[in-house]
């Protein structure tokens, strides 16, 4: 019986196989493929976290360590005794395959809506704004104002009748709209760019996110998101492909307390949807019930075929 491994001696044995740099997830993943990870006794949830800790650990406070720190962003770590020892390519085949998904960003548009719906923060009604719509009056004109998705918190099911007759006396709405760029995956290559496309799109509303399907496992990655979030403003939400339900705002939306109406009246006046989406917002607002036109919310059953015929969530 193979006894069993302490994170440090997984991550030491699993750089010693691969002779390349990892990072604290890719270690963890090799040692799921090789086998090595059963000899580990964990109950945790996230034990990649605990090789980076440990590992991160051991090269500062132990100067025999195996260890040392490869690079920052993301953080991978390499073993001394290859510190002078040339490291070979990964080959871009290997590369393209693994990040193969055959499903598009749009594809995960059903996901967006149904969590948004269901999560008690949003509790909002959500429509598909299509940019190849939009007026072309200028080249370049329209890039990075229209968000994927926009959504609507209308008050119906939370709020008295008297209560919401008091408001609209006062000037004033407990109503929300949201915005949504979504993007399939996110990591150090693309962060500036993705996180900005958003704060384009999407700071014009009460709060604006940028949503993804596949997160990197970088705590580096995660500090920088933080950041960001802190200086601009823009939430952060992960979808969860196993359990819908539970995916996570990973970082709050900064609110912001009134519309920027420039933009929104810009968005209306250069694309149709957006426009349509304000007009049902307007109409449900005057009749008090939802009657517009918002992408429909898939049920549990619903969910689960769509996810199957579009292979979310099984990729490799």
């Amino acid at each position: 019986m193979d006894e069993p491994l302490t994170f440090l001696k997984l991550a030491e044995l699993v750089l010693d196989q691969t002779k390349h740099p990892l990072t604290y997830y890719e270690i963890w993943e090799e040692a799921v493929k090789t086998g090595l990870a059963k000899r580990v006794k964990t109950k945790g949830k996230t034990p990649w976290e605990s090789i980076g800790a440990q590992v991160y650990v051991d090269i500062r406070d132990n100067p025999k360590s195996v260890f040392f720190q490869y690079s920052k962003r993301p953080t991978k770590f390499f073993l001394k005794k290859y510190s002078n020892t040339p490291i070979p390519t990964i080959p871009e085949k290997v590369i393209e395959k693994k990040n193969l998904s055959p499903y598009s960003e749009r594809d995960l548009h059903p996901l967006v809506c149904r969590f948004v719906n269901a999560n008690q923060h949003f509790k909002a009604y959500i429509k598909t704004i299509f940019h190849e719509s939009s007026s072309t009056t200028k080249k370049g004109f329209n890039e990075w104002l229209h968000p994927d998705l926009v959504g609507a918190y209308l008050p119906f099911d939370d709020y008295d009748e008297v209560t919401l007759r008091l408001q609209k006396s006062l000037s004033m709405s407990s109503v929300k709209i949201f915005s949504f760029e979504l993007k399939k995956d996110l990591n150090f290559s693309n962060l500036r760019q993705y996180y900005f496309q958003a704060v384009s799109n999407s700071s014009w509303a009460h709060e604006g996110y940028l949503v993804v399907g596949k997160l990197a496992e970088d705590s580096d990655l995660i500090d920088e998101l933080r950041r960001l979030n802190n200086a601009f403003g823009i939430g952060i939400i992960k979808l969860n492909f196993e359990s819908l339900d539970e995916s996570e705002i990973l970082f709050q939306s900064k609110v912001r307390a009134e519309l920027d109406w420039n933009t929104v009246n810009r968005l209306i006046e250069e694309n149709l949807h957006f426009k349509r989406f304000m007009e049902d917002v307007e109409e449900d607002l005057q009749l008090r019930k939802i009657k517009g036109a918002y992408d429909k919310v898939l049920n549990e059953e619903e969910l689960t075929a769509y996810m199957a015929e579009k292979k979310i969530g099984g990729w490799i």
